[in-house]
């Protein structure tokens, strides 16, 4: 075996010309905050759309999408030639490829490592090649004697593609359908369809929007859905973890897509482990398993199936390079048998090493004792998945420090307090979670059956490492805070963002993040808030013009939108909930018919508006879960146009305002709040969305604005007004003001201010803090906000 250098180092291959790029961006930052460390370097490399080849900066793996960067690689990252993108891989030990779909998991990028002896994790070219077409895998487990669904290839350019489809239709008696990319993921460019002719015209769409030249048709699965992960141990068997089944609505031609997949909903619920028998779930593990060998796999994949109405089983996508987002199925699956985020890589890392001849750093744990720090997240409001995502990522990611120990606490809809075991965390939902405490008996019970036999086959035990399931503990939520010598609030919205827990803090004299109530209490109030700014008179800050009406005073919808316009100066309207965080229930109204329609939601109650219900709504609006009493209207905004066109940033001048959000925290030396760069915020639709705000891959900031759109003198302007804004309300510790700026004269519209912001995996304020003149990376920003509290 090679002996290894003083640190192990890791290329991480990331990008890729798929529409699945921003996901690899997403797995690309798992393995770097969970693989990286002391022992361990790691260096990223990332392929552009056309497979161009560039050394990027860690820093730059934490933007929402490859689109914040892809405008300015040649500026901010090394363009590699051939030659010198294997110099640089040959200065690593092993290559981590984390590029999903095409290039990335059909075996391209396999094949330029090996035939240049590369040592790299994850299986073969064969082997993705052989895995990655759907319909030729297809007929491939067919001939090794498994159950599969009939389906038919179409070809882009086949004049008979109408013809097979009826034929295909009519032969099996279809009533229903699914369509998709042939060399696609497993959710992007995936369509259920109901007749021959919406089945033709979704084939000529993925056609010409470059998804994919070949598309597959097969029917509708009638069963229960899951997805299992494969792992291979040291001795280069496959052992199948515990499944997961995929519980989610297929009325009205839904499908568990990419949305669904990757952005928490209590539309989509995952039972982990999976309401089978335990014979199924041995039949699917066997099964898995030996795929895994059939199709001579290496390390890890994931592979999606139905346990189908008649009890066949059906793998219908086998995934060469499981997605690694941070709550991903993969680090779900891995949690259930005891396997931490850093324990479950390197376990993957380690076994290719010994593939390859490599020696792989021994674990590295560090038991310093350290500040407790008790994170609070979930709560009852629209808004409890994102603080879900903050909260899971603000506890994952100081899990690495040296200075504090965080542990995290679910707030229920009831105000108690849960202390919940590793596992539970990465459940997509506050719902699936409390749901899960209900039965966290049966599930250890179940667990301890099926985990045993896994880790014995795994080669590991207890001592090696081990996250216990244990059965959660209930709090009242006063006795939390009295055991709580600090607190992590990672709440958006009521009653966390509000100020009412942080008075039951302050009169605790228990240390938190964040304003102080008053002022948390105020920038809640977006009214309130926008009046207070008014009153600062600083010269150059303005707010939108307002108003409020209680929703019970709007009965002519047409009278009442003509006094809103022409009170407030404007052709169309912004309307949001007035007491809500800053994605629920915005929407762009352009008439009272708008209006009507608006009004007659809210006053159904329902969770959330469906897409399309408006103008350029592109995704589902997310509404409070409390009735809603009172609406702010303001003035539309018009901004000038910033987009992103493959590579290309592009500018169109058309008021002279952008859209930006900007944070500021806490300087522990001066006291004084420092403002960071702003980020040009750019939307698809008429408002920002949730999607856009918090779901990695998804939605663009640019980070700083580009000096050819903003010059450093308006920029420094700016950032010194929105320092004065932030100190005339008294602003602690840490927030981000959203604006509007122009960028002639450096005047700013305040939109709101957030005193608890959200800390996603990719949220902006990281992208800000790395973007300093001396980069501040997330763990230690997060310390940062703790510290300013004197902790």
């Amino acid at each position: 075996m090679r002996a290894r250098a003083k640190k192990f180092k890791i290329a991480l291959l990331c990008g890729g010309p798929s529409l699945e790029r921003g996901i690899s961006l997403n797995s690309a930052r798992s393995v770097l905050d969970h693989l990286g460390g002391e022992d361990i370097e790691i260096t990223p490399f990332y392929f552009d759309q056309k497979k161009r080849v560039y050394k990027i900066s860690k820093a730059q793996l934490y933007s929402n999408t490859p689109s914040d960067f892809d405008f300015k690689l040649h500026s901010s990252a090394i363009f590699l030639s051939k030659l010198n993108f294997l110099k640089e891989l040959r200065k690593c030990d092993i290559a981590f490829p984390v590029m999903h779909g095409l290039f990335g998991e059909e075996g391209k990028i396999q094949e330029i490592l090996e035939k240049n002896n590369i040592p790299f994790v994850a299986s073969s070219s064969r082997a993705c090649r052989l895995a990655f077409n759907k319909f030729y895998a297809n007929k491939f487990l067919q001939k090794k004697g498994f159950y599969i669904l009939p389906s038919i290839l179409l070809k882009k350019g086949d004049n008979s593609n109408k013809k097979q489809i009826t034929d295909f239709f009519h032969k099996h008696n279809i009533s229903r359908a699914i369509m998709k990319p042939a060399h696609g993921g497993s959710s992007i460019g995936v369509f259920s369809v109901n007749t021959v002719q919406k089945a033709y015209a979704q084939t000529n769409f993925i056609f010409n929007r470059g998804i994919d030249r070949q598309v597959v048709v097969e029917p509708f699965a009638k069963g229960r859905e899951f997805t299992v992960i494969v792992f291979q141990n040291m001795k280069n068997e496959p052992v199948a973890l515990i499944p997961t089944e995929i519980e989610t609505s297929y009325k009205n031609d839904q499908i568990f897509d990419f949305r669904k997949k990757y952005l928490p909903t209590h539309g989509t619920f995952y039972h982990q482990p999976p309401r089978f028998s335990n014979v199924q779930i041995r039949a699917i593990q066997n099964q898995a398993e030996k795929i895994f060998n059939h199709l001579k796999m290496s390390d890890f994949a994931r592979l999606d199936g139905w346990l189908l109405d008649d009890r066949n089983i059906w793998f219908s996508d086998i995934n060469p390079l499981s997605g690694l987002e941070q709550n991903s199925l993969y680090f779900q699956q891995g949690a259930r048998i005891g396997f931490s985020h850093q324990d479950l890589l390197r376990y993957v890392t380690r076994n290719a090493c010994r593939r390859h001849g490599l020696i792989f750093p021994k674990n590295n744990f560090f038991n310093k004792k350290k500040k407790p720090v008790h994170i609070l997240l979930g709560g009852g409001n629209s808004e409890r998945q994102v603080s879900l995502m903050s909260g899971t990522n603000v506890w994952l990611k100081l899990r690495k420090s040296k200075i504090y120990q965080p542990k995290p606490y679910l707030l229920d809809f009831r105000n108690n307090v849960w202390e919940l075991p590793y596992a539970l965390i990465l459940n997509h939902t506050v719902e699936e979670i409390l749901l899960m405490t209900k039965s966290a008996k049966k599930i250890i019970k179940k667990l301890k059956l099926l985990e045993k036999r896994i880790h014995t086959r795994l080669g590991v035990s207890k001592k090696d490492f081990y996250e216990p399931f244990f059965l959660p503990r209930r709090y009242s939520l006063q006795r939390f805070i009295k055991k709580s010598p600090f607190i992590f609030l990672g709440l958006h919205g009521s009653p966390g963002e509000d100020g009412t827990i942080q008075a039951m803090l302050e009169k605790a004299n228990v240390k938190y993040n964040g304003s102080p109530p008053d002022v948390s209490k105020l920038c809640m109030n977006k009214f309130a808030t926008g009046q207070v700014v008014r009153r600062l008179n600083i010269l150059g800050v303005q707010t939108a013009f307002q108003k409020v009406l209680h929703v019970s005073k709007i009965k002519n919808t047409k009278e009442t939108w003509q006094k809103l316009v022409h009170d407030l100066g404007t052709s169309s309207l912004i309307v949001k909930p007035l007491s809500d965080g800053c994605s629920s229930g915005i929407m762009r109204l352009f008439d009272y018919k708008d209006l009507a329609k608006y009004i007659f939601f809210v006053k159904k109650e329902i969770d959330c508006i469906p897409a399309g219900s408006f103008q350029n709504q592109k995704e589902i609006v997310e509404m409070p879960s409390k009735k809603i009493h009172e609406l702010l209207f303001e003035n539309f905004i018009k901004t000038d146009v910033v987009e992103i066109r493959g590579t290309k940033l592009r500018h169109i001048h058309k008021t002279g305002w952008l859209e930006i959000t900007c944070g500021v925290i806490g300087n522990m030396k001066n006291k004084k709040l420092h403002v960071l760069n702003p980020s040009i915020t750019i939307s698809e639709g008429e408002v920002l969305s949730v999607e856009e705000k918090f779901q990695g891959g998804t939605g663009v900031n640019i980070t700083p604005p580009p000096e050819n759109i903003v010059s450093k003198k308006i920029l420094q302007k700016t950032k010194g007004l929105i320092g004065r804004v932030a100190k005339g309300l008294n602003i602690s510790g840490y927030a981000r003001i959203d604006a509007f700026m122009n960028i002639k004269t450096s005047e700013i519209s305040i939109i709101e201010v957030n005193t608890l912001p959200g800390l996603t995996p990719s949220t902006v304020l990281y992208q800000q803090a790395l973007a300093e003149p001396k980069p501040i990376y997330p763990r230690q920003f997060l310390e940062m906000i703790i510290a300013n509290k004197n902790y």
